[in-house]
């Protein structure tokens, strides 16, 4: 059973095939960059042969990207694209549908319902799988919604203060992203601990943020809401605000509700709180160590609000056994575990920051017996992805 999983951006597309009946051994990987531009770069790894490469290229839209690795799978990978079992997606988000799903015109729909709410995710993503089903007419396309591992949330936890009927009639609840990965990163630390029955706070760090506290297993709160715009502050998109921002800049600003929308979609975040220097923690981290002031404020609330989370999710659970670092930033960013587990060792959280300086992926950074555990993880949301699709299709 040989499964490709595609991850699709914007301007972006990233694939690795698995073969599930060897021992899950990735077979391929690569991407496309800058879809949509006269820039557009190509570049795969084929473990089978050892072959490797990058090539500038041109892709207009996301289906020449597509070509391109469908080409790359067929030199020295696949004898034929029928081999593959299917392609599963890491989708984002539905109207009415979550869980591991056959990617049929009524999912893509439900999908485009919720473009408002997903405007960066759901609408590549949509013309990306339809792309698939002509290149791939007779491959199954499965989906794998992000919003699954959160739908074992109770509802003081998922449920939003505005008139009730409105929100069941309209599915206005939080719904928390970041699934596949949030998934891993408890299923690993888990194991790490030797127990099924522990509480943990795993944070999925990176252009785009996810906290969430886990029991047993199961996701029991997180911080992304109905969309992706709340939180902690992400790369160029806001996070948590007080609503009446909005309006005061509209009725009373004088600004346009597209401008706003824009805004803080697209000029927010990292990028906006830094004075527009970067939406790129490196580059605000490298602006702050040279005296930039509104880097600097960007880098310390960004942490001050993931030990708020920590703290919150703490007190939810009665206690935490661990803390769990995955994404670009939770893996590499130092700084930032430091800044947000910063005075927590009244919590039983106790880092070594000599441990914290040089952490690996799979790595324990807290203090020879500190009660809390503190992991670094390198997430793989793939596989859950791959594990799943897997599953659907021997369901059948």
């Amino acid at each position: 059973m040989k499964l490709l999983i595609c991850n699709v951006g914007s301007t972006s597309l990233k694939y690795q095939l698995f073969d599930m009946d060897n021992g899950e051994q990735v077979l391929a990987s690569g991407g496309a960059e800058r879809v949509g531009t006269e820039k557009s770069e190509f570049y795969w790894k084929n473990l089978v042969n050892g072959t490797e490469g990058r090539e500038a290229n041109h892709f207009p839209t996301h289906k020449e990207a597509i070509s391109r690795m469908l080409e790359a799978l067929l030199d020295g990978v696949l004898t034929q694209l029928e081999d593959l079992g299917c392609v599963g997606f890491k989708v984002v988000h539905a109207k009415g549908v979550s869980g591991v799903q056959y990617l049929t015109e009524d999912v893509l729909e439900a999908m485009a319902a919720f473009n408002t709410v997903a405007p960066a995710h759901n609408p590549p993503y949509i013309a990306a799988i339809r792309q698939f089903r002509e290149l791939l007419p007779n491959t199954p396309l499965i989906g794998s919604f992000e919003t699954a591992f959160h739908q074992t949330m109770p509802p003081k936890a998922y449920l939003y203060s505005i008139p009730a009927e409105l929100a069941r009639k309209e599915g206005i609840r939080r719904y928390g992203f970041h699934g596949a990965s949030l998934e891993y990163l408890s299923t690993w630390a888990a194991r790490e601990l030797g127990r099924s029955d522990c509480k943990l706070i795993c944070c999925h760090l990176g252009g785009s943020s996810s906290i969430c506290a886990v029991e047993n297993g199961k996701s029991v709160d997180t911080n992304l809401g109905i969309g992706l715009q709340c939180g902690v502050m992400h790369n160029n998109r806001i996070g948590d605000m007080d609503p009446y921002v909005i309006f005061h800049l509209v009725e009373a600003c004088g600004m346009e509700l597209s401008e706003v929308k824009t805004m803080l979609q697209k000029q927010s975040g990292f990028l906006g709180m830094s004075g527009g220097v970067s939406g790129d923690l490196r580059d605000v981290e490298a602006a702050a160590a040279n005296g930039n002031t509104d880097c600097r404020n960007a880098l310390d609330s960004y942490c001050y609000n993931i030990k708020k989370y920590i703290g919150a999710y703490t007190a939810a659970m009665g206690g935490v056994d661990a803390i769990v670092f995955g994404g670009g930033i939770g893996r590499n960013g130092k700084s930032v575990r430091a800044g947000a587990l910063e005075n927590l060792q009244c919590l039983g959280i106790h880092l070594d920051p000599a441990k914290n300086e040089t952490a690996v992926g799979g790595q324990d950074i807290s203090v020879d017996g500190s009660p809390v555990r503190i992991y670094v993880v390198d997430t793989n949301e793939e596989i859950i992805v791959a594990r799943k699709a897997k599953a659907l299709l021997e369901s059948r």
